[in-house]
């Protein structure tokens, strides 16, 4: 004997099934991983189902459970895929072998060619290159501690890079 809830499930499935899968499919663009959140889907929506008080609201509901379901997987995706940068990174710190001392000579130089050629620019984009290049500074905290909008930073950097590629030429 089946279930009445079982029953309008499977109904509501044949409905909106095809276009959850589509929206899905369209957010993921890989077609397995769009069946496995399908599949999520339909048993977090079955589970959560007899809590519909609204079934004029029901495929917008299914739709948002396919969008957080799909914005999950994007989160743990990019926490491992971070992990991975992070152990592959501090693996490869401690087994590198140290460079050369040519190699040391050559960086130690071009980088002082790289703050002679900053150094030469007006100072407005000096500075802000200075920070962003030598002082590992995102362009938010750049923009904090020298009291000026984000989007000004931007347009700084761009200018001074674009000033400064010229004299670069002759390094590459």
């Amino acid at each position: 004997m089946r279930n009445v809830m079982t029953d309008s499930f499977e109904e509501i499935v044949k409905e909106h099934g095809k276009a959850i899968f589509n929206y899905i499919f369209t957010l993921v663009r890989q077609k397995e991983l769009a069946e496995d959140l399908y599949q999520e889907v339909l048993v977090s929506a079955y589970l959560a189902f007899h809590t519909i008080k609204e079934p004029a609201r029901l495929k917008g509901w299914l739709f948002t459970i396919a969008r957080n379901k799909c914005r999950d997987y994007w989160r743990k995706e990019n926490k491992t895929k971070q992990f991975w940068k992070e152990e592959v990174y501090s693996y490869s710190t401690t087994v590198e072998s140290p460079p050369l001392p040519e190699e040391e000579v050559l960086h130690k130089y071009s980088t002082e060619k790289m703050v002679e050629s900053v150094k030469a620019l007006p100072e407005i984009y000096q500075s802000t290159l200075f920070l962003y290049y030598f002082k590992d500074l995102t362009l938010i905290e750049i923009s904090k501690r020298k009291n000026i909008p984000l989007s000004t930073v931007k347009t700084r950097m761009k200018r001074g890079k674009e000033h400064l590629r010229p004299k670069l030429q002759s390094f590459a």
